[in-house]
């Protein structure tokens, strides 16, 4: 298995070299050259397989150059009832008929990011070892990619993590959770600014290929294409639970900011998972939304992100759209590059609304979207706790009100939960009057020391601040 860059850079990469690397060197995202097709004999055989037997199975398929032996004990030591919290790692639960909850926040740090970040660790620490070489990690958060990051790479050899934050925007569970940690490889960077600041800042000091190369610098976010090649295996596994057989199709609701966890998605639906419809759900930073319901790709400025009450998704740049544009225009690379680096890039926006293409993006890829509000988060918090007994995160109250929005008949909807509720307790206690439950290894996190720095919303500083840290 190959690998492009979807900027149309000609090297063609293994799996192991992307996995190191990040953004690709003109700037662009790592996809495979093709998406391997599963049929339904294979869908078949796939159906019972414990979590870790069909992540190794899936894996493989874009995974050729780590031996198969090794690769199944990385899936075996990574997805365990230990650290996910039951057999079936990510449950499904009817909530009502035809709407359905996957429970994806049962890992360390109780967000979705888990179900991912805790391979990436065990794949870096498995790759690094075989080269006898360090990785010094950046990344991005808007709230839990940072923490489920650091606990995945916490104490792992020869990685050191510089995650960066915005500054004041995240939940003070969000923030006690990485903050608090106190490991020598972790170095927490508070941005003054918002998510897309720090995004920018991962993406320029990855352009920055001299810097690159000299302090080994690799990714975490969902840039990463490893990170999202996990992510695919639980709509297969959500799949199978929802279905009794492989002839029925189902839809999955995912509430999105950066792109990446529906973008999973779109690969498994691309590789022949009976998807009908992926539904984009977004909060008040609806660019998204209104991309598939205009054709209009319009990135905010900081100054017009909002600050919202799901702030995971408080992102106005959305990394992992490229990925999906570049299958969406026939993987035509001059023509992504007109649109990401010259439309963009220029003009902060471009326009497929005229575009045939746009029309795929329904049609052929199946996509749709929905939006909601703080009215919306709370009304859907109040309503899924009184008739079903279930208490949710406000980001997957979006993803359950644009669900509603989309049922079809006779087609089960698939909500992927994002994180649980107590980390997000504030919009939780406006919504119901009460704390919701916290986990007792997490009693008084937000009372511990924290481990921080405040930096500008400036890549110089950034790579200032990595240079002396790893010197």
């Amino acid at each position: 298995m190959n690998y492009l860059s979807t900027r149309g850079h000609p090297d063609r990469k293994r799996f192991c070299e992307i996995l190191l690397e990040g953004l690709a060197p003109d700037g662009g995202l790592y996809l495979p050259q093709t998406y391997p097709q599963v049929d339904t004999d294979t869908l078949a055989k796939w159906r019972t397989l414990p979590y870790n037997e069909l992540a190794f199975e899936i894996l493989s398929l874009y995974i050729d150059d780590i031996p198969a032996a090794d690769l199944k004990a990385i899936c075996a030591k990574t997805y365990t009832a230990e650290v996910f919290g039951s057999d079936e790692i990510v449950p499904l639960r009817e909530l009502e008929d035809g709407v359905y909850l996957e429970a994806l926040s049962n890992g360390p740090t109780l967000a979705f990011k888990d179900m991912a970040m805790q391979l990436l660790g065990n794949l870096f620490e498995y790759e690094l070892a075989r080269r006898g070489a360090e990785l010094n990690i950046l990344g991005a958060t808007s709230g839990d990619t940072g923490s489920a990051a650091e606990y995945a790479m916490r104490g792992k050899k020869g990685v050191r993590v510089f995650m960066t934050s915005p500054d004041g925007r995240m939940s003070p569970f969000q923030q006690a959770q990485m903050f608090s940690l106190q490991d020598e490889n972790i170095h927490n960077i508070a941005i003054t600014g918002v998510f897309d600041d720090c995004q920018d800042i991962v993406k320029a000091v990855s352009n920055d290929l001299g810097f690159k190369r000299k302090y080994r610098i690799g990714t975490v976010n969902s840039i990463n294409w490893a990170r999202l090649l996990a992510q695919v295996v639980y709509y297969f596994a959500g799949y199978f639970q929802a279905t009794a057989s492989n002839d029925k199709p189902v839809s999955f609701t995912v509430p999105s900011g950066n792109f990446g966890n529906v973008c999973a998605g779109h690969v498994a639906r691309m590789m022949g998972l009976p998807i009908q419809t992926l539904v984009v759900a977004t909060n008040e930073n609806d660019v998204l939304d209104e991309f598939f319901r205009t054709g209009v790709y319009r990135v905010r400025a900081a100054v017009d992100t909002h600050e919202t009450s799901s702030p995971s998704m408080d992102i106005s740049k959305a990394s992992n759209f490229e990925r999906f544009v570049f299958d969406l225009v026939g993987r035509d690379p001059a023509r992504l590059r007109q649109l990401f680096v010259d439309d963009l890039g220029l003009k902060g926006s471009f326009d497929l609304s005229a575009d045939p293409a746009f029309q795929q993006a329904a049609e052929r890829f199946g996509f749709r979207s929905g939006r909601s509000t703080h009215a919306d988060r709370l009304a859907m918090i109040r309503d899924t706790e009184k008739r079903f007994a279930t208490l949710i995160d406000p980001h997957t109250a979006d993803g359950l009100k644009a669900a509603r929005e989309q049922l079809v008949p006779g087609v089960p909807m698939v909500v992927l939960e994002t994180a649980l509720p107590i980390k997000f307790a504030a919009t939780v206690v406006e919504a119901l009057g009460e704390e919701p439950a916290r986990p007792k290894k997490f009693e008084g996190i937000e009372a511990l020391p924290k481990r921080v720095v405040q930096l500008p919303a400036d890549a110089e500083a950034v790579k200032a601040y990595i240079a002396e840290h790893c010197d």
